[in-house]
């Protein structure tokens, strides 16, 4: 399946996210700050981003735009508590903005939806 990066301060919740998409067959990475996140990023190149918002240091709206000069292509979810970000147009380049809870059903859809959507565009033009 697809390599999955997920970026949350909350260890718990990355527990989760992995039990829930390795059970799915996605492979996981985890990074527990922004900073981590983007090093994790140039080191396995993930098929997909899910990143919190608010995290101790950088935010995931900063990493998404150090990510996205990286590769502009990778889907990114913004998956945060907090639905106020929805507004901010700075999370407006992000394909995704999912609400946390603890029912994963949501990010799992979108993950598939986003996987989809990415198969079918095909490799990069050189």
């Amino acid at each position: 399946m697809a390599r999955i990066l997920i970026v949350d301060d909350e260890a718990n919740l990355r527990l989760l996210y992995r039990k829930e998409l390795e059970e799915e067959g996605h492979e996981v990475i985890e990074a527990a700050t922004a900073e981590e996140g983007i090093r994790a990023f140039e080191r396995s190149a993930p098929d997909l981003v899910v990143l919190d918002i608010r995290m101790p240091g950088m935010n995931g709206l900063e990493a998404m735009a150090r990510i996205l000069d990286r590769d502009r292509r990778i889907p990114i979810i913004l998956h945060t508590a907090y639905d106020s970000y929805r507004d901010d147009f700075t999370s407006w380049a992000a394909d995704a903005y999912v609400t946390k809870g603890p029912d994963t059903t949501e990010l799992k859809r979108t993950i598939r939806r986003l996987l989809e959507e990415r198969e079918h565009l095909g490799p990069p033009e050189i």
